[in-house]
């Protein structure tokens, strides 16, 4: 109701409901009791603010700050419960400034004004006299009887069973604005008369602004205890450099300054669109870190952005709908506050609190958690500083190991592949290494050429850990082996939908070999449309993937290999002249087997060494009749063609030494393998009868005849790859 009654006190001879006292034993009030008012009006008001300006002078007490206050006051308006409401900065809740309940009759110590932590404050909209804060009046003739008061609301509820009766409030005001309220009840049903209701008003009036600046002191004094314990904080969390193992002592600092049931730490993903927990403290202990997505919010992109965001009631505020908002709703939480973690500029994260209780916390509250928030982030950068310096020493400790460990393995592939591993002593070899030595260090493009089986390989890998690209890959690849679309991918790589199959982008190895060294062997195969862009490379170090229009550079050496005549090529057609004087700018060549005389002993005993220990017949050796037998066989397969020659011999033998008989080669001098059939001969072109040459291109034969010309199948009968077999064609002259 609005206010109602006179607009001055009682005169002094008129009576007054009421009396009793409120020290020693509770005595009820006489509604028929004369209460005389000693002095004037006035005094009485000025005696009762003096009185309530003693108690709060002190150290404040909401308990016993009112009781002087109440003791003058009796003499004007008659209560046995006495208390001052005042309305909090959100406008929407209200605290308990003081009590005088001596007797216990409504204890309302859970809604007293926040002191230091936060405590709870009572929802203005479930108080039934919240008409007092819109500035009106009201007298109660008897709870328990009154409507307003018949309801579940827990104020209401606590009245009614505190036994009292009767009561009046009246707003308190300060600078034109209600700022409270003060409210008396009695133990006796209608105790109070429009009178006291009058007289009541003007304490109101006269002690408003005293309780406003009073409240404002108290929150002066909060904020400043409040603000020296967070210095608190960083000798915490600079006790440890992992965040989550000083959280829990963080939270024990914390709790006293900004109460909460759960408190925790969550921090944006590289991303920005995830938020991952780092550390949280609260009702479930057991919770694993989580990752959710920001869009799973309705609030947190105003975190990102920056701001700090204040959730009284999540039921009212949360939308149910975003997945994230639903787990904070069914995980109890009433109250929120989400403040930024601001490193810099940049919003890295943030640091919330949780109570289950409604409108928990206040704008103050957020300035505290902003400090604190600061504090943390200077934990959190820490801890990233800390990390990075143990990943940066594992790198380094890795890093080291690795160099030491390629250094290592270059070392070997150098002692392996190097020119001091190529064995022979003919002059003709000689000249060649002396030659290929010269040439190593320089950037300048090779071509090897030889018969096949004489090492061009070797050689080349050798030049290329002589180079200055040794750290770089040595990769091959064989002109012949591959059809021309295939050997096009597999030269320069290509893009996704170049060729049916093409499914994804692959690089080729020019791109592959890149610091390092490119082998094309049997390059005298290459197809002419594969010649011209060879050409390309060689000349501006520029390349296109197949299928792709984008332009790539060339970082790479070729070294070339042919054991055909590419001058008769080239007078052929069939090889372009320019790239033939492209690739041989430096021609390097590798003499036959049969032309280096006893090197081909020197090489079937390092042959017999190498495969005998691997085959557990190290203490083999070779007889003098098998000596003779290698000396005088003309190796038209080369070193190749040695080495599966021993190998041969090697399983076939039961230990000692390696007979002329087990080498399976004979020499043209003394042909004593039997003779093919006729029905053979002539599908055999004309080679040594009985030489391990002829027997295989027999082999050969004969597995493309069981698979009909199908050169897969046969490859498989021969347990060859289709590589080898392909090589085997054009060494019998086969791959017309």
């Amino acid at each position: 109701m609005e206010r109602t009654g006179p607009t001055h006190l009682m005169p002094e001879n008129q009576e007054s409901p009421g009396g009793g006292s409120v020290h020693g034993e509770a005595v009820r009030p006489n509604p028929g009791a004369q209460v005389e008012y000693p002095g004037s009006v006035q005094a009485q008001l000025l005696s009762a603010l003096a009185a309530l300006g003693r108690s709060m002078a002190e150290k404040f007490d909401p308990k016993r700050s009112l009781e002087p206050f109440s003791t003058e006051l009796l003499r004007m308006i008659p209560h046995n419960f006495l208390f001052i409401n005042v309305l909090n900065k959100d406008g929407q809740t209200f605290s308990v400034l003081a009590e005088h309940d001596p007797f216990g009759l409504a204890r309302l110590e859970e809604y007293y004004t926040p002191t230091f932590a936060s405590q709870e404050r009572y929802p203005i909209a479930e108080w039934v006299a919240r008409a007092v804060f819109s500035g009106e009046t009201m007298r109660v003739d008897d709870f328990q009887t009154d409507p307003r008061y018949d309801s579940d609301n827990p104020f209401a509820r606590k009245v009614r069973e505190s036994g009292l009766r009767s009561g009046l409030a009246v707003p308190l005001e300060s600078g034109g604005e209600v700022i409270g309220a003060l409210c008396a009840a009695s133990l006796t049903p209608h105790a109070y008369t429009e009178a006291h209701l009058a007289a009541a008003q003007q304490v109101a009036d006269l002690i408003g602004p005293f309780i406003d600046n009073v409240v404002q002191l108290q929150r002066e004094r909060r904020w400043r205890l409040r603000l020296q314990a967070l210095e608190g904080l960083t000798r915490i969390l600079g006790g440890s450099l992992n965040i989550r193992e000083a959280f829990n002592r963080l939270a024990e600092v914390v709790r006293p300054i900004l109460d909460f049931d759960v408190m925790g730490v969550e921090l944006f993903s590289a991303s920005g669109r995830e938020v991952e927990g780092l550390a949280e403290v609260g009702l479930d202990t057991s919770k694993e870190p989580f990752s959710i997505p920001l869009e799973h919010f309705s609030f947190l992109n105003r975190v990102a952005a920056g701001e700090s965001v204040l959730i009284n009631d999540a039921r009212c505020e949360l939308v149910p709908e975003y997945p994230g908002d639903r787990l904070i709703i069914d995980g109890g939480s009433r109250s929120s506050l989400i403040v930024p973690l601001r490193f810099g500029n940049l919003t890295g994260g943030a640091l919330y609190f949780d109570k289950r209780k409604p409108n928990w916390y206040d704008e103050f509250d957020v300035e505290i958690a902003e400090g604190i928030s600061a504090q943390v982030v200077l934990a959190v950068q820490h801890q990233r500083l800390a990390e990075e310096q143990r990943r940066l020493t594992e790198v380094e400790g890795r890093t080291r190991r690795l160099q030491n460990r390629i250094e290592m393995l270059r070392s070997e592939m150098v002692q392996r592949h190097g020119f001091d591993q190529i064995i022979g002593q003919a002059l003709s070899l000689r000249e060649s290494l002396t030659l290929s030595r010269k040439v190593a260090p320089t950037e300048t493009t090779v071509l090897v050429t030889g018969e096949s089986g004489t090492g061009k390989e070797v050689l080349a890998r050798a030049i290329h850990y002589a180079s200055p690209r040794a750290e770089g890959p040595f990769l091959t690849v064989s002109c012949a082996a591959l059809p021309d679309t295939l050997l096009e991918s597999e030269l320069f790589g290509h893009e996704r939908g170049a060729f049916t199959g093409a499914d994804r982008q692959k690089p080729g190895r020019v791109e592959l070999a890149a610091g390092g060294t490119l082998f094309l062997d049997e390059i005298g195969e290459l197809p002419q449309p594969l010649q011209a862009k060879l050409l390309r490379v060689l000349q501006t170090h520029e390349f296109e993937r197949l299928g792709g229009t984008r332009t790539l550079q060339a970082d790479v050496r070729v070294i070339a290999a042919t054991n055909r005549d590419l001058e008769k090529a080239v007078e052929a057609g069939r090889f372009r002249e320019d790239l033939y004087y492209r690739l041989n700018v430096f021609r390097i060549h590798l003499p036959p087997l049969r032309e280096r005389g006893n090197d081909v002993l020197l090489l079937a005993d390092h042959f017999v060494r190498t495969l005998a220990a691997r085959m557990g017949k190290a203490e083999t050796g070779i007889s003098q009749d098998a000596r003779e037998l290698l000396l005088a066989y003309p190796w038209p397969g080369n070193i190749r063609e040695l080495q599966n020659a021993v190998e041969r011999a090697l399983i076939v033998s039961e230990g000692g030494l390696l007979t002329a008989a087990q080498l399976g080669v004979v020499s043209t001098r003394e042909p004593i393998a039997p003779r093919v059939s006729s029905a053979d001969s002539t599908d055999v072109p004309s080679l040594p009868e009985g030489s391990f040459a002829h027997m295989e291109k027999r082999l050969v034969l004969e597995a493309l005849r069981k698979a009909r010309g199908n050169k897969s199948k046969a490859a498989k009968l021969l347990g060859l790859t289709r590589s080898q077999l392909y090589t085997r064609l054009k060494r019998f002259d086969l791959d017309q």
